[in-house]
């Protein structure tokens, strides 16, 4: 089976062995002369072992047992995690010469496009090779297998260079993209978490923007004597069912997701509800956590309190969440969580209604805007992954 090709390529691929393509690196740090420790992360990649652990692990003293790796050196860490079952295989793009503990494999690649090796390496071609020719060893987090096994990896790669750069090219271009979406969705994130400090009170301090024309006094009132709170009560176990024809049960933090109920439980007993829109804070570990009621009506168990409210509350208690406003409330505690006196008599502030319209309409604005900067990076995410699984063999 040929993978998803460009117009104007062949469909000849080569079949060789990681020892054709690349030579392992067997330099030591003699003489100590490189100080900077490298470590394999399988999220990270190759980074600075001080970056990644915030500390050196390396014994200054043993380093010189360590292997020099170059700039676009390869390097296999043995530790498996759900991210690299078999380990990392990662190319230093720190752009210096760093080393590396004598437990990983050093390997420089030739006479071949080091990008296209590269992305090789992301995808899943080569598990199969790992999981005949190895075994996990005595330890559970580490994969063992033989340098000279090692040196047998089937690598499949176009015989035509130009066709193994562009398909390195379009896989590079995406993950640069994908990157800036996501630092872009980290902007927004940042930019809302600003407005939020700025448009509602903060430890007593009035926000400090605020629309034209609006100047009079907030409120503060106790969010009972504002709206109404009910506390959930959790229906009977045996009642809990998977068939959707049950109601939806929200339990618990495990139900609210991305600002929205998430149907995962069900049951045939109602004991206390909430309707569509209704808000809903978790108030058990973590506490405080929020999302509205997209369904007609849920059953709420005893980890949840459901709140009448617009969205002017809404992204206030999401500013007291992320304010760590019900810490005080659980210090101490062996289960976190608040009860329904302590919810019922938080304090709220509250303006006229114009106002609380303005600045809800700003925060649910940007949330959708988020939303669908979260929806682009899942869709730019799905599309490498497809491209990773047919641009390969």
């Amino acid at each position: 089976m040929f993978p998803t090709q460009f117009t104007g390529v062949s469909f000849t691929w080569e079949r060789k062995k990681l020892g054709d393509v690349a030579e392992k690196v067997i330099q030591k740090n003699n003489n100590n002369a490189f100080k900077n420790v490298l470590t394999n992360s399988a999220e990270y990649g190759i980074i600075s072992q001080r970056d990644f652990f915030e500390r050196n692990i390396a014994n200054k003293n043993n380093i010189s047992t360590y292997y020099i790796v170059q700039n676009d050196d390869f390097v296999y860490n043995p530790r498996i995690s759900n991210l690299a079952p078999y380990g990392p295989i990662n190319r230093n793009k720190t752009g210096y010469t760093g080393i590396i503990s004598p437990l990983y494999y050093v390997f420089r690649v030739l006479n071949i496009n080091t990008a296209f090796i590269e992305w090789y390496f992301k995808t899943t071609c080569w598990h199969k090779f790992m999981y005949q020719h190895g075994d996990s060893g005595a330890r559970s987090d580490r994969f063992s297998i033989k340098d000279n096994e090692l040196k047998k990896l089937p690598i499949k790669l176009p015989a035509d260079d130009m066709e193994q750069e562009k398909i390195a090219k379009t896989l590079t271009s995406l993950d640069n993209t994908l990157q800036l979406h996501e630092d872009h969705l980290q902007f927004l994130h940042s930019f809302k978490s600003f407005l939020l400090q700025k448009m509602f009170f903060d430890n007593d301090i009035p926000p400090l923007l605020r629309f034209n024309k609006f100047t009079e006094k907030w409120n503060q009132c106790r969010l009972n004597d504002h709206t109404i709170v009910t506390m959930g009560q959790s229906p009977n176990s045996k009642n809990y069912t998977n068939n959707q024809t049950g109601k939806i049960l929200v339990q618990g933090n495990a139900d609210l997701y991305k600002n929205k109920v998430l149907k995962r439980v069900f049951t045939t007993e109602v004991t206390k509800t909430a309707v569509k829109n209704d808000i809903l804070i978790s108030v058990r570990a973590p506490v405080g956590d929020i999302a509205r009621n997209q369904y007609e009506s849920v059953v709420i168990g005893r980890g949840i309190a459901s709140i009448k409210g617009n969205d002017f509350l809404y992204y206030q208690l999401e500013k007291m969440k992320n304010n760590g406003f019900w810490n005080k409330y659980i210090a101490g505690s062996t289960f976190e969580s608040i009860t329904g006196k302590d919810l019922k008599n938080t304090k709220i502030y509250t303006t006229n209604s114009d106002e609380e319209r303005k600045i809800g309409n700003i925060f649910s604005s940007l949330t959708k805007i988020i939303q669908l900067q979260e929806h682009k990076i899942d869709s730019l995410k799905k599309l490498k992954q497809f491209l990773l699984q047919n641009m390969f063999i």
